[in-house]
């Protein structure tokens, strides 16, 4: 078989899985700090919660896209 139709072992496909917590966590941690910033910029007491939120709903957002390419490959 040439390298190129070999199939995938659940190994490599785990290890390209194995950053995805941290990146999850590293855009609601980013999320989380833009709202706390919002808040102080403009005095108001509701944007860290709700961009914070958002920030979940685009990690996991990710995380099922990069699932998605890594099943399909």
């Amino acid at each position: 078989m040439s390298k190129k139709n070999a199939p995938k072992k659940p190994l490599n496909k785990a290890l390209q899985l194995s950053g995805a917590g941290l990146q999850m966590g590293i855009i609601i941690y980013v999320g989380f700090l833009l709202g706390k910033w919002l808040d102080v910029q403009f005095a108001l007491t509701f944007l860290t919660e709700t961009i914070t939120l958002l920030a979940i709903f685009l990690a996991m957002y990710s995380l099922i896209k990069q699932a998605n390419n890594i099943n399909e490959s």
